[in-house]
């Protein structure tokens, strides 16, 4: 008597959503859930503690510093290290912080420098987490649908941030930003423990290098011998400046005098998140094959937030506004990862990731530290729609460079600095930033 053969057992997901892929979405989606809130319950202690908006400039520009400081530092130790450890350790401090931040709000004893020596202090946790965390993300995901990892890998952190900006808007509200910050700082904790489950084996070990200064100079050959890949990091670089300015500064100031407070800033930020999710479903199914002209074009609407505050617009307006907002940038930052995945060797990921957040936060620092110095001056409406012109300005700008219009996607089984096999797209005109 012959018995039938058992079925096989059918792949719980996609063929590229593997374990290290899911473990590293669940945990962005927890980081996701306490961050937005957190970002606006920081702005919003401050305010309550008497300060202005300089001040919320100043908390806002601590955080940032030590990413300018020490991103670079951060990408080289992640190519020499395991990068899940680098993750893991920066998630820890980023929990003992706001755990520290949240207990001097809820007890009633935090002081301006005290904000800004904890937010210093999670901002260096990002430095080194943020070049090895999106090396981590790149080498879990290989093949032709990378694009729809990603795109896959946003949506469920922007669908999380979009609950996380609303929840966390809401919070600050009824009970105050102290307990917020104290969530984030248990999200954080529980992230940790589910990157250090994460699984490096794949990973090819490291030769030896000349050290961490050789290993920056390596990383700067691969990032300056790519004109897209400068061009675009020097255009966000400004753009990031002035949208985080926007969104710490002014935005909260705009929500207080005209919009109602915490809450209609919280429900306009989740509208944002929301588009981002909307732009991440989308780029599930689109694949541009020209992918930074597609993105680039796509970041034209990120100067409409600061023209709406500049106005300011009904708070109708302004969701509206951000949403729209968070669906063209989502379509940005699906083509610009692919992009990095496509044309980027694995081994240099983190260090290149490390000069590309480097230049993009740069100008962050200075930009939110002036940002109460600049309402003073020129008034806050003139101060935003200088906001909006500039990312109008270096959106152009970068148009000009002839890489940015004329990267392609490649097709077939695509790996890491564009070594594939199969063949780059039927249109492809010539390859881009060196590579052959």
């Amino acid at each position: 008597m012959t018995t039938a053969a058992a079925p096989s057992r059918r792949p719980r997901g996609p063929a590229w959503a593997g374990r290290n892929y899911s473990l590293l979405t669940a945990a962005a989606v927890v980081t996701s859930l306490g961050s937005q809130g957190a970002l606006i319950a920081a702005a919003f202690a401050v305010l309550e503690t008497g300060g202005d908006g300089g001040d919320v400039g100043l908390v806002a520009a601590a955080r940032t510093l030590p990413l300018v400081l020490f991103l670079l530092i951060g990408g080289a130790v992640a190519d020499r290290l395991p990068r899940h450890r680098v993750m893991v350790a920066a998630n820890a401090l980023n929990c003992l912080s706001q755990a520290a931040f949240a207990a001097l709000v809820l007890t009633g004893e935090a002081r301006l420098w005290q904000m800004m020596l904890l937010t210093a202090l999670g901002g260096t946790g990002q430095a080194f987490f943020s070049p090895a965390a999106e090396g981590m993300l790149m080498s879990s995901v290989q093949g032709d649908q990378a694009g729809r990892a990603f795109a896959v890998f946003r949506m469920a952190m922007q669908g999380a941030a979009l609950g996380g900006a609303a929840l966390g808007g809401a919070m600050v509200a009824v009970i105050g930003p102290g307990w917020v910050l104290a969530a984030d700082a248990a999200a954080f904790a529980v992230a940790g423990a589910l990157r250090g489950l994460l699984d490096v084996g794949h990973i090819p070990p490291r030769e030896p290098g000349g050290g961490l200064l050789a290993d920056l100079r390596e990383g700067w050959r691969e990032f300056a011998g790519r004109p897209w890949l400068w061009g675009i990091v020097v255009q966000f670089s400004v753009a990031n400046a002035v949208v985080g300015a926007a969104d710490a500064v002014y935005g909260p100031l705009v929500a207080r005098d005209h919009l109602g407070g915490a809450g209609p800033w919280g429900v306009a930020l989740g509208f944002f998140g929301a588009g981002t999710v909307a732009g991440a479903l989308l780029m599930t199914r689109w694949k541009p094959h020209r992918l930074l002209l597609a993105g680039t074009l796509c970041v034209f609407p990120l100067a409409l937030p600061s023209a709406a505050l500049a106005v300011p617009v009904p708070i109708g307006v302004l969701c509206a506004v951000m949403f729209v907002t968070g669906v063209t940038l989502e379509v940005f930052g699906v083509s610009w990862m692919t992009a990095l995945h496509q044309e980027i060797p694995e081994d240099k990921l983190s260090r290149v990731s490390a000069y590309d957040w480097f230049g993009s936060v740069a100008l962050m620092p200075l930009a939110t530290a002036l940002a109460g110095p600049a309402e003073e001056a020129f008034g806050r409406t003139p101060s935003l729609w200088g906001c909006a012109a500039l990312i109008v300005v270096m959106t152009a700008a970068v148009l000009c460079v002839p890489d940015v219009r004329n990267l392609r996607r490649r097709t077939k089984h695509v790996t890491h600095g564009g070594r594939e096999s199969g063949s780059a797209s039927p249109d492809a005109e010539r390859p881009v930033g060196g590579l052959g």
